[in-house]
């Protein structure tokens, strides 16, 4: 499907050498402020360019072509356009008659029948501008009542401050991660991360990253139980991103090595004392900050030759040309913030009829 959603959706339309990527964000509140200078700056911060990403140039300017009236939303469909402007599709002429690894060419061709071999069509991560281009408008919604969502760069490839996300969360640097190339969390690991992706670059190879989400501010009570708990909506958007391959909430994959007894979150008249559970119980945010750390895979684009077969089965080798991120988690950070954002604004419009108070206090 190309909705995601409940209350507030977002269909996204394009591919990624065709003429335009664009996306419907149905659902937002009328009233909120849009704010077109933070809208594009988000999308800045996600477009090509620079030796850490992939060299294709695209601005990446944004139109809105309708729910805003002088400055404010109407609460009627907000639809946006961003036009491709530097596609290079004879790039993958070579290709095109091949399955790449490590990419959706297999199982799109045996899926739809129809190879679109010019950069994977809609399976392309070009598509994820749309998502940041949603998440950002969300993010004005967000503002109205606190709430803000951080990204940044937690390990590249085996280089990591610690394999512990709970020890280092208060470490985290999201103010510095704004400002650097590479969104890095660490400001003493910001040139070793740099070094990695240039050495798997120059390798013709690419490199794998963790990136850490923080939702700050969330107020207790979103998620919908059973069967659509916040976390397993964070999950399920995260996991949807282009190259995600793993998602853990709070301690994560460490809850499995600890005991009850460490891996409670005790509570006190202040508060919790901990927050192992990454602010979010029994599916349902506790007002505590939701830690999310999502893993991204290898560009699977890599310059290097590789075994492979066609559509007609016969084996050959992959060999690529084009312009590609020797690190996708680097940009992907970008995405991850505009899903985690979609989530939390989703969420606070479900739960806004949860309880007969709440209607009383609208009607």
């Amino acid at each position: 499907m190309n909705t995601f959603g409940t209350k507030l959706r977002l269909t996204t339309f394009g591919e990624t050498h065709g003429v335009a990527i664009g996306g419907i964000l149905d659902g937002l509140p009328a009233g909120v402020k849009i704010n077109l200078e933070f809208l594009q700056n988000e999308l800045d911060k996600r477009k090509p360019g620079g030796k850490f990403a992939t060299a294709r140039k695209e601005s990446d300017k944004i139109e809105l072509l309708s729910g805003v009236f002088e400055g404010i939303s109407t609460g009627t469909p907000i639809g946006f356009i961003i036009y491709n402007e530097n596609q290079k599709s004879k790039d993958y002429e070579s290709v095109k008659n091949l399955f790449r690894p490590g990419h959706a060419d297999f199982t799109y061709f045996y899926k739809f029948g129809v190879r679109d071999y010019r950069g994977g069509g809609r399976s392309s991560a070009r598509e994820s501008a749309v998502r940041v281009a949603g998440g950002a408008l969300t993010q004005m919604f967000l503002d109205e009542f606190g709430i803000s969502v951080e990204s940044g760069i937690y390990s590249v490839g085996k280089i990591n401050h610690s394999a512990n996300l709970d020890d280092e969360v208060l470490n985290l640097d999201f103010e510095f991660a704004k400002n650097s190339e590479i969104f890095s969390l660490y400001p003493a690991l910001e040139e070793a991360f740099k070094e990695e992706i240039l050495k798997a670059k120059n390798a013709h190879d690419s490199v794998g990253a963790s990136v850490v989400t923080l939702i700050k501010n969330a107020p207790v009570g979103l998620g919908e139980v059973l069967y659509d708990k916040f976390d397993a909506r964070i999950a399920a958007a995260m996991m949807g991103i282009n190259a995600v391959k793993a998602v853990e909430i709070g301690s994560g994959t460490n809850s499995s090595a600890s005991f009850g007894s460490q891996n409670n979150d005790f509570i006190n008249k202040s508060g919790f004392l901990s927050n192992h559970a990454g602010g979010i119980l029994g599916g349902i945010t506790s007002a505590q900050d939701v830690v999310i750390k999502c893993h991204f895979k290898p560009t699977p684009s890599i310059f290097l030759k590789e075994p492979t077969i066609d559509i007609s089965g016969d084996e050959t080798i992959c060999e690529l040309r084009g312009r590609h991120d020797p690190c996708v988690g680097v940009r992907g950070s970008v995405v991850t913030t505009a899903m985690a954002r979609l989530v939390v604004a989703d969420m606070m419009l479900l739960n806004a009829s949860s309880n007969l108070a709440n209607l009383k206090r609208v009607y």
